[in-house]
């Protein structure tokens, strides 16, 4: 059953609990909104984006320069994040969450803090964007590769039924609030599912599911399904970052970064005011066209206030780890990974994610049920492109052709912890 808990507005406390971001109608000396960036004044905006972006901007991509919009949390997130945040702290050895219950675990953010790093990046693992569950149906992935002009040449096309997941800890807005009581006796900070796979017809029913442990010593527990063999197989969590190409579907690399905190080591590189795509304009996304289909454009970018974080491998724990860095490009409102540039093992960079946000009361304009009585996230696009081949796989939320009417739903009960279970995925199997 959806609820939102009664809250009450301490406004005195949150002048210290939000992140403010002090941009004004110019968004820099570089650009102004209503500018078109493309190929041929990629250079406007090359200290303003990661490489990687940039390295788009120059393959084709384009972005319409919109001026600035404050990215409020959800109010119930909010009121949880004033509630227990002066509980949570870092564990003796610098790598857990203790404490944590509900909303945003460190919303102040010290630059001159040497934890900083590890604070923004458990900020990013208990983000605003969902906090209780979500479950959006039907979305499909596209591969091909990039080109300025190169006519769009779809290579690979996968479709799946639900991209859905549930938290144990940290629910603000469904019942249980703001802790499942399974999460005492199995230990686990969420779940996610991903299934049935509906194209290609030679994958067709094909899924995973993924659990998440409060134990920093404790792997993720993940399984696959295959209904050609009937084969159930469980995973070891030291392959889950092994996808090659650009085809990113390990589910460390959903979202940005969805990998487990304590295998990482975290850099804080520092903030700046950079451009990126957080209230985009079409829902489902559109195929860039200018690009080869390597992004979806032309789309609106924004400056924004975004922390820079490098994340390492710890390769005791993660051995099998492609990258030899990460940097990560996080919203300092919204708290998620706008980008993402990948480094390998030589040090040069190799690929490149980016996501494509809305900000809006609806998922889509023609909803009927996900309504909501305030503007919330929703991602509605993300790409990986490999910079080196020029691979590319763009991943639209929803599906270009979807019959789903509402897509995405966030924090509604949609979902709950059956849907996570083995028999549900092969059941689910068409």
């Amino acid at each position: 059953m959806w609820r939102f808990k009664r809250f009450s507005w301490k406004l005195c406390a949150f002048v210290l609990l939000t992140p403010v971001i002090g941009i004004g109608g110019t968004v820099s000396a570089q650009v102004t909104p209503g500018d078109f960036i493309n190929p041929d004044n990629a250079t406007k905006v090359k200290d303003l984006v990661s490489p990687g972006v940039y390295a788009r901007v120059l393959h084709g991509m384009t972005m319409k320069i919109t001026p600035t919009e404050r990215i409020d949390w959800p109010p119930p997130y909010r009121e949880a994040t004033e509630k227990y945040s002066a509980q949570v702290r870092l564990s003796p050895d610098r790598r857990s969450l203790v404490a944590y219950a509900a909303g945003q675990p460190f919303p102040i953010i010290d630059p001159n803090d040497p934890d900083v790093g590890a604070k923004i990046m458990w900020d990013n693992a208990f983000r605003p964007i969902s906090s209780d569950d979500y479950d959006l149906r039907d979305f499909a992935c596209t591969s091909e590769y990039w080109g300025k002009g190169k006519p769009y040449q779809m290579i690979d096309y996968i479709e799946v039924g639900h991209y859905a997941g549930y938290n144990l800890v940290g629910r603000t807005e469904v019942e249980p609030i703001p802790i499942d009581p399974d999460f005492k006796t199995s230990g686990r900070y969420w779940l996610f599912g991903l299934y049935p796979v509906l194209a290609p017809q030679q994958a067709r029913g094909t899924g995973i599911l993924r659990y998440r442990y409060a134990d920093p010593l404790k792997g993720d527990d993940q399984w696959d399904w295959t209904p050609g063999t009937r084969r159930l197989r469980r995973l070891n969590e030291t392959i889950l970052g092994t996808a090659t190409g650009a085809q990113e579907y390990s589910p460390d690399n959903y979202e940005g970064f969805s990998a487990k905190n304590e295998n990482y080591d975290f850099k804080f590189i520092g903030e700046k005011n950079m451009l990126a795509a957080v209230n985009s304009e079409h829902v489902p996304e559109v195929t860039c066209n200018t690009d080869g289909g390597a992004s979806v454009c032309p789309e609106r970018w924004e400056m924004r206030h975004l922390y820079i974080v490098e994340a390492r491998a710890r390769r005791e724990r993660v051995p099998e780890e492609l990258y030899s860095r990460r940097v990560l490009y996080i919203d300092s409102e919204a708290i998620f990974v706008m980008y993402l540039d990948m480094y390998d093992r030589r040090g040069s960079l190799w690929k490149n994610y980016t996501s494509w946000m809305t900000y809006r009361d609806r998922p889509v304009p023609a909803a009927r049920i996900a309504i909501y009585p305030f503007k919330r996230e929703f991602q509605v696009g993300s790409s990986t492109v490999d910079v080196q081949s020029g691979f590319s796989s763009v991943c639209y939320h929803p599906a270009q052709n979807t019959a789903e009417r509402d897509s995405w739903y966030i924090n509604m009960g949609a979902v709950d912890r059956q849907f996570f279970t083995l028999q549900a995925m092969v059941k689910a199997a068409p």
